[in-house]
């Protein structure tokens, strides 16, 4: 793609979702942002917002937004944030449906969303049910595509199907087809079949619209982060619980292959930062044209 360079800063919020809980999350996607930064050698102006714990919501003048993922439930609450952040949520949707975003006269916001964020979203814009699972899903699994003759950008490069880190204890299920139709969403991929299991499967990746994607799983996680939280005691006694020690060791044997969550973590959120980039700078010199 070619390097098109912006004569203003590009500016990214990044949307802390951990309610102050310690995780891997939020290092993985600032490492990302600054290898992309290093790569494009533009200049990149990121901003923290803890949404969560302090209600910090951004506004609109940022052209990216990525909303990590977080513990806890993703269904409704009478929490301080919440509200705010589904305005800032319908705010970017609007902003891109709008006259001057269509007209080229501004540009599109786009927007990342990762798990936690994820099932807020889907089930403020009513996709599908967001329900607790019978037992926490944590890991390293396969995503089906829905419809293999559906080309996603953001998956360019990745085998069928391809592996991603899974750790959560709620999920997106039974779509709402009404709604997705005259949303224009498009459902790309489920969890890995289980025929054994009379459960419904989770939905794991969603294009909201051209400039909002989302993903049930965490494309951000490495394996660095992935290997330091089995190896503590804790999780590692916990998963070797729940699924075994031979399930314990094909993870930490996955997480070592090039081939599954390295290739995951360097192609997703990469892919959609490159993407956005060039389509803002693009409009910005197309608008200066005209």
């Amino acid at each position: 793609m070619q390097n098109i360079s912006l004569e203003k800063p590009l500016k990214i919020a990044v949307l802390d979702m951990y309610d102050n809980v310690a995780g891997e999350g939020m290092r993985c996607i600032i490492n990302l942002i600054n290898e992309f930064r290093t790569q494009k050698n533009i200049e990149v102006i990121t901003e923290v917002f803890n949404v969560r714990a302090n209600t910090e919501i951004p506004n609109l003048e940022h052209d990216i937004y990525i909303s990590s993922g977080g513990p806890g439930s993703p269904l409704p609450s009478d929490e301080a944030w919440e509200k705010p952040y589904f305005v800032l949520i319908d705010s970017i949707f609007e902003h891109n449906k709008s006259e001057e975003v269509l007209n080229g006269e501004s540009t599109p916001k786009f927007m990342f969303l990762i798990c936690h964020s994820f099932q807020l979203v889907a089930r403020h814009l009513e996709i599908g049910k967001v329900t607790k699972r019978k037992s926490t899903s944590f890991g390293v699994f396969p995503v089906n595509p829905i419809d293999k003759t559906i080309k996603e950008s953001l998956f360019e490069g990745l085998p069928e199907p391809f592996f991603v880190v899974d750790s959560r204890d709620y999920q997106l299920v039974s779509p709402n087809l009404k709604i997705i139709k005259e949303l224009g969403v498009q459902i790309l991929r489920m969890e890995k079949e289980r025929p054994h299991v009379n459960l419904e499967r989770a939905i794991m990746a969603i294009r909201f619209s051209k400039e909002v994607f989302g993903t049930q799983f965490h494309p951000e996680a490495d394996a660095q982060g992935m290997l330091k939280l089995l190896s503590s005691d804790e999780k590692r006694k916990a998963v070797i619980k729940t699924h075994g020690i031979e399930k314990y060791n094909d993870m930490i044997t996955k997480l070592d292959d090039p081939d599954k969550i390295m290739l995951t973590e360097s192609i997703i959120i990469p892919t959609f930062l490159e993407k956005a980039y060039s389509t803002i700078s693009q409009q910005l010199i197309l608008g200066e044209m005209a």
